[in-house]
Formats: structure tokens, sequence, C-alpha cells
């Protein structure tokens, strides 16, 4: 693995902790820990109670206009709401998944800086998906800002959510890309690369379907308050939404089987990757069975909102890989 690549890796692996930072925020309901952007209650590093607060300094007015940009009752933001918002717990989470945007941002620089040695060929077409991962990083940095302004609006959270899954993509393939001779698979027939492209197509419209089952929890986490989160289930029964959403997966399961044994018969055995592919859906089958059966689990919440940009890349990986060629 050459420089440039080790460079992608650390990218790719920072976005993929801040994936999971980030689901840990939304599962706690942490995301207005801070309320204000980029600092922390007017602090670069936020404070370890109310107390420590002078909330007289703080631009309450500024609060407010941003509160109307968004549609929001302005009149509702007042010193004393913001005190009593503060709860140190969703502070320091919120403040943790800022910082670990920071090693993405560093990351994804050092990648733009590296990559005006890729001058030839193909890897022309590497500096053009590296600008296209630092324009969405760009984007998404952005966006974070409005979604704190907004009240964590479920729409532009998970717009979030797919930029740095987009990110993932960016990155899995500068990673492939950026030698003399890609990684490849020499496959037999064309059914498993088919298989795969139909599995990848119904990762990404289950992954959608998440993201609206998402929106709904987030709901039910301001209007069922106190409630036990295994009574959450019934009330996401009622959406046509959770019903496609949950009877999706076995479908994807089904593909899943039908991709390992055609992708192990075209290679003659079963790899890393294909097994990956296939132990990451069998996991999200797992995890969606414990959110059906169990209640809305945090920690299952967060697993499968993590392990499901894994599965979208590892399969991505596959695609890309699928081409004539020989494993090397």
């Amino acid at each position: 693995m050459n420089r440039f690549q080790r460079i992608a890796v650390t990218a790719f692996v920072c976005i993929e902790v801040l994936i999971f930072v980030g689901a840990v925020v939304r599962a706690t309901g942490s995301g207005l820990g801070c309320p204000d952007w980029p600092f922390c209650y007017g602090c670069w590093v936020p404070p370890a109670s109310a107390d420590q607060i002078d909330f007289s300094k703080i631009n309450i007015e500024k609060f407010k206009a941003k509160a109307a940009r968004n549609g929001l009752d302005p009149a509702k933001i007042t010193r004393e709401s913001l005190k009593a918002g503060f709860e140190p717990v969703g502070v320091w989470v919120e403040y943790f998944n800022r910082l670990t945007s920071v090693p993405v941002s560093l990351s994804v620089l050092a990648m733009v800086i590296a990559s005006f040695g890729q001058v030839r060929g193909q890897r022309i077409r590497i500096r053009v998906a590296v600008w296209a991962a630092l324009v969405c990083l760009l984007l998404n940095i952005w966006l974070g800002a409005r979604v704190v302004e907004s009240q964590l609006a479920s729409s532009k959270i998970t717009l979030h959510m797919a930029l740095a899954v987009l990110m993932l993509c960016f990155f899995v393939y500068i990673v492939w890309a950026s030698t003399d001779k890609p990684w490849q698979l020499h496959l037999g027939s064309s059914a498993a690369r088919s298989l795969a492209i139909v599995l990848f197509s119904l990762v990404v419209m289950e992954g959608v379907m998440g993201s609206q089952v998402r929106e709904l929890t987030d709901e039910l986490a301001k209007t069922h308050a106190g409630h036990a989160r295994s009574e959450w289930v019934h009330e996401l029964e009622q959406s046509w939404v959770y019903l496609v959403h949950r009877s999706f997966s076995w479908l994807i399961l089904g593909f899943g089987v039908g991709f390992f044994r055609s992708a192990k018969k075209a290679l003659g055995k079963a790899g890393r990757l294909e097994r990956a592919i296939l132990g990451l859906i069998i996991a999200q089958m797992l995890l969606g069975l414990v959110l059906s059966q169990v209640g809305i689990v945090r920690i299952a919440q967060i697993l499968h909102v993590g392990l499901s940009s894994l599965l979208v890349s590892s399969l991505f990986l596959w695609l890309l890989g699928s081409g004539k060629g020989k494993r090397d």
C-alpha cells in the first residue's frame, strides 16, 4: 500500500468512526447537547455544569434569528430555556462527535494535497474523486451547522448521513484505484456481478427507508419520552415505511445468500470480502430482529446504522474489483 492509499484509508476509517459516533448522538438524543455551532454554549470547550456558563454573555438574539430562519418559534428561545436544556452527558456526547470530525477534515485535506501527484491516465479520475470528497465534506460541515440551527430537523440529519456514506464510497474508489494495477476479480460468468448490482441497489433502497424509519423514531423520542422503548415498535407498525423496511430485509438476505453462492462458484472459493459481505447482511438481520422483537434498543440502533455503511462500502469495493483480471 502506497502513501497516498494510506492517507485515503485513514480518511475512510475516520469517517467510519464519525458515522458510529453520529449514530450514538442520534440514538441518545444528544444532537442539541450543544445548542450553538461551532461553539458549545459560547465556549470552545463545553462546561461541565450549567453553573459554569455566563448566560448573560450569550447572544440570545442570534439564537432567535436562527430559530426564525428554520421556521421555529423564536419566542421559545430564552436564556432560561437554554439553561434548562443543559445536560452534561448530552453536551459531551455531541462535543465528542464534533471532535471526531476534525481528523476527517485533516485527512481529506491531506488527500487533496497529495492528489496533485496523480496526473496521468486513470489517476486523473482519482483527483476528481478526491475533490468530490472535499465538496461532500464542505457540504456536510455546512449541513452540520444547519442541523443544529433547525433544532435537529430529521430530513437534514438524514441528508447529513447520506453525504457521509457517499464520502465513504469516494474513499473506497480512491484506495482501489491508486495503484498501477488495481485489485481485481476473475469471474467465470457475469451472474455474480449481476447479483451484486441488484444487491447493492437493494441495500441502498433499504438504507433510504431506514433513514425514514429513523426519522419516525426521532419523533417517538420526543412524543414518548419516559415510555419504554419496547413500546415504540407498536407505534412504528402503524407506518407502511417501517413494515416495508422490515420485510425488505428478508429480500436482501435472499439475494445476499444468492450472491455469496454465485461468487463462490465463479471464483472457485469465497474470499474474505465475500464472507464479510454475507456476514454483515446476517448481522444486520439479527440487529433488525432485536429492534423489531425486543424494542428500539440504543446499542442495536447504533450498530445497525454503522454496519449498514460498512455493507455499502464492501459491496461497492466488490463491484469495483469485479471486472476482468485476477485477484492480486
